[in-house]
């Protein structure tokens, strides 16, 4: 009698549905980092499309159109910075991996002043362009595109900061459960910089 209700309890744990499995091959915090990237994606891409097409409906002679003008120059060194810190947040990932705290924690700091520096960058530019937002059509697609880059920069930013004091107080390991705190950031980080190269090459080079 009591070996049949020990097996209809052990039954009874089973009820309800199966309980989830996480994947093997990617975890979850990954998988959702890569999820927002492609929602992020959709969003520039209705910017893009805005602009793009403003530019067909206008279809002036010289784009920008007169007298919008873009310091290319700046904007260029601008994009070089951020690019670089592309390979700054990849060694320090690459450093975690192979037990080097040290160079993680330099890796880390260099891209969060890198980005800090191309942030300060663009402002600094907004200040001296000589229009706003407000000045036509192109005035607004110019600062809602750039700006919502910039506003991707800050967000990044505050995950670099997180990142930074983490890895002062020696949170990440070698292990790929311990240092997903640097991983995640790293991969939204490259995002802001493609994402970049696209709107310098597609705003102030085409």
């Amino acid at each position: 009698m009591e070996s049949a209700s020990v097996a209809v309890g052990h039954a009874e744990e089973h009820h309800g549905p199966p309980e989830a499995h996480q994947s093997s091959r990617i975890d979850r915090q990954t998988l959702g980092i890569l999820l927002f990237i492609v929602s992020e994606v959709m969003l520039f891409g209705a910017f893009f499309a805005s602009y793009f097409f403003l530019r067909v409906v206008v279809n002036p002679p010289q784009w920008p159109p007169a007298p919008f003008e873009l310091p290319v120059a700046v904007a260029g060194m601008n994009t070089a910075i951020l690019f670089s810190s592309s390979f700054t947040v990849h060694y320090a990932l690459e450093s975690i991996r192979r037990g080097n705290r040290n160079g993680m924690i330099l890796g880390l700091a260099a891209t969060w002043l890198l980005g800090a520096t191309f942030l300060f960058i663009q402002l600094n530019e907004y200040v001296h362009l000589g229009f706003s937002a407000r000045d036509g059509a192109f005035g607004s697609i110019f600062y809602g595109l750039t700006g919502l880059h910039g506003a991707h920069v800050f967000v990044g930013l505050v995950l670099l900061t997180f990142a930074n004091i983490r890895a002062w107080r020696g949170h990440f390991g070698p292990e790929p459960k311990d240092h997903l705190g640097v991983e995640i950031p790293g991969i939204y980080w490259h995002f802001v910089d493609v994402m970049w190269i696209i709107v310098f090459t597609t705003v102030y080079v085409l």
